[in-house]
């Protein structure tokens, strides 16, 4: 990937979600959004329902869901807990007909060393397996679906760490919350990158985004001392941004014909991102682009999930 193949668009970090949607027309497509009870996930379900889709959060809490759903209006509430394959299979196995949009935005971050009934660590079960088993299984939904986006919202702690294959769920290696979370978050752009390859004969595309620094509720498993210190190192660097800032890039991607046909690709502040490392507050890591990483990836993620069925 070069400079000169970067996908650009006229928006940027400080553009909103009802910008880069304004004027396009949603009527007759179905979304779901997981997460869409809380942070950027409101703003992106209220984007596309005032584009004219039919929305679905799915949620852990439904309360709170439907809390959210009573403000946006014709929302539709969808329990689903990522962490919990069970779960995973009564939304796919409840859910009926085309699906166009999916929005794979929920998360955990920096959450203490967590293990579900499975062994599996916390953050890469929510961030990574979740949504992988959602979306594979959803996938003749979207293959039913015209021109079906997929949206995989990733973040720029992805290069902080690859996927340890050796010792995804930290069996060996000492528990470290950001590094957990940072291997989470690049496991979101390496299925974005397989599943673009996959289904690309289905019309579906994939994308991959980093949404900004936005305070939300992703953030109450970390010390608000810990975030005071990242913003002051990051401060003119980082520019914070609002929830509706923040779910910019994500309905770009799900939503906007500038995007037409563009798949397998990371996008950050509305455009697609350049290259990244480590210790990099921008850009996205070579590892997180690995197609061998994403194949490999991608059937540890099957075979994973087949030895708990």
């Amino acid at each position: 990937m070069t400079a000169s193949t970067r996908i650009t668009t006229p928006f940027t970090a400080a553009s909103t979600a009802a910008e880069v949607i304004a004027g396009v027309d949603l009527t007759g497509r179905r979304a779901v959004v997981t997460g869409g009870a809380s942070g950027i996930g409101i703003e992106t379900a209220r984007a596309l329902r005032n584009a004219g889709a039919d929305v679905t959060i799915a949620v852990r809490d439904t309360a709170a869901g439907e809390r959210i759903a009573a403000e946006i209006g014709s929302v539709h509430v969808a329990p689903l807990d990522l962490a919990d394959p069970a779960s995973v299979a009564r939304f796919v196995a409840a859910w009926d007909g085309p699906l166009h949009i999916l929005v794979n935005n929920a998360g955990v971050m920096a959450a203490p060393e967590t293990r579900t009934p499975q062994g599996w660590e916390l953050q890469f079960a929510t961030n990574h397996l979740g949504h992988f088993a959602l979306t594979t299984g959803l996938h003749p939904h979207l293959a039913a679906a015209d021109k079906a986006r997929v949206v995989s919202v990733s973040s720029l702690a992805h290069l902080r760490s690859p996927v340890v294959f050796e010792d995804i769920h930290f069996r060996v290696r000492e528990y470290e919350p950001w590094v957990a979370y940072g291997q989470s978050k690049t496991a979101n752009v390496l299925f974005a990158v397989e599943a673009a390859q996959r289904w690309a004969a289905d019309g579906i595309t994939v994308n991959a985004l980093h949404p900004g620094s936005i305070a939300t509720n992703l953030q109450r498993h970390v010390d608000p001392d810990v975030i005071a210190r990242l913003r002051a190192e990051r401060r003119g660097v980082i520019t914070p941004k609002t929830p509706d800032q923040g779910a910019a890039t994500s309905v770009l991607l799900a939503a906007s014909p500038l995007l037409d046909g563009v798949t397998g690709r990371y996008f950050e502040d509305c455009n697609e991102a350049g290259p990244g490392h480590e210790g990099d507050v921008r850009g996205v890591a070579p590892h997180a682009l690995d197609p061998a990483a994403a194949a490999r990836l991608w059937q540890v993620s099957v075979d994973t999930l087949a030895a708990a069925a």
